[in-house]
């Protein structure tokens, strides 16, 4: 399975395919990667929070959903006076983890949980 690259999003977004609207200037590929392999391997997530086409929740796994050609649920969101629209040309995406060992374990086992599967499905998904 290829990685998701700066190239690709890059790509994404001067086809214009993305629907939704960006409330976030900066983004993590090691995370949309993580999310986009679980994905990929049938792995089940909480929806993603959202008003009015703008994202207030769940950034990175609307951009890992969009590769994985994976349908993820929208639920109400709220926008307060200091969300902001950023437009996807502008994000930066981060090459560096923001993640460490410890939080990507215990979303590890979160995602587990929600999926009703052992640890190790998830961890074999990410090798």
């Amino acid at each position: 399975m290829k990685s998701v690259t700066n190239k690709m999003i890059l790509e994404l977004i001067q086809k214009n395919e993305i629907v939704l609207c960006s409330t976030h200037a900066k983004l993590c590929i090691p995370i949309i990667n993580r999310i986009y392999k679980k994905m990929c391997g049938g792995i089940k997530f909480a929806g993603i929070k959202v008003d009015n086409k703008l994202i207030c929740d769940g950034h990175h796994r609307y951009v890992a959903s969009l590769f994985a050609n994976f349908p993820i649920e929208q639920i109400s969101g709220i926008s307060t006076s200091a969300t902001k629209l950023v437009r996807w040309e502008s994000i930066i995406f981060d090459e560096e983890d923001w993640d460490t060992s410890d939080k990507i374990n215990m979303l590890n086992e979160q995602d587990a949980a929600y999926n009703n599967l052992p640890i190790v499905k998830i961890v074999e998904l990410l090798q």
